[in-house]
């Protein structure tokens, strides 16, 4: 059966609220200066996620996906966010991760929580060690698509979606579902979406959440 509805959330920035996990993993693989000045540009437009996304899969040449996945189980997370997916469950709606961090980031997270993964970027792998390439580009644009189709392939339209984020990659996404909340977020994701909060426990979405939920009940599909 379908749910009833759909909660998009972002990694970096929302879930994860101190820095990026990409940040995170360059810290360890030895290249976080070059990643947070390149992360900075990407966020003031001065250079796309592709670019953004070459600089750091360079970093990861020679690694394995077991050290990837093992650095990740100590991935910094927001407060709460067990109970914000037992709220989703309760209701029948899905909490799915849209986002622009690679997939083992969101593979992870989606292991830890028991949420959905959908896409994004991959580091090239070679016999079993990423080589350094991107192997798989995904932008906003991409990150809303992939959104709308994991709906669609539920049988949900975008009204009976809702979308949190933080930042500029979340915009096409707000701008694609009737409800959005910028959480602890920079200017433009604040005049993208419909809602704002600031907090350190992702709990106090859940007043925001259950508000939309109601509104399902008259919300089309």
């Amino acid at each position: 059966m379908s749910p009833r509805g759909i909660l998009f959330v972002d990694i970096d920035g929302t879930l994860v609220p101190s820095g990026s996990s990409s940040s995170f993993l360059a810290a360890r693989l030895g290249h976080q200066h070059e990643l947070d000045q390149a992360e900075a540009r990407y966020a003031s437009g001065e250079l796309s996620n592709q670019e953004v996304s070459e600089i750091d899969a360079r970093g990861w040449r020679g690694t394995t996906p077991a050290t990837i996945d093992r650095w990740l189980e100590d991935l910094p997370v927001i407060a709460g966010i067990d109970a914000v997916v037992a709220w989703c469950v309760a209701r029948d709606v899905e909490p799915v991760l849209a986002s622009l961090a690679w997939q083992p980031v969101s593979a992870a997270l989606a292991r830890r929580f028991g949420v959905t993964a959908n896409g994004g970027p991959r580091v090239g792998l070679v016999d079993g060690v990423y080589d350094g390439t991107v192997a798989e580009h995904v932008d906003e644009h991409d990150k809303r698509d992939r959104a709308l189709a994991l709906a669609a392939a539920r049988g949900l339209p975008p009204d009976r979606c809702c979308a949190v984020g933080d930042s500029r990659s979340d915009l096409p996404l707000f701008g694609a579902v009737p409800v959005s909340l910028a959480l602890n977020a920079g200017a433009a994701a604040r005049a993208g979406a419909t809602d704002a909060l600031d907090t350190d426990d992702l709990t106090a979405i859940l007043p925001w959440l259950g508000r939309w939920e109601r509104g399902l009940d008259s919300a089309g599909g």
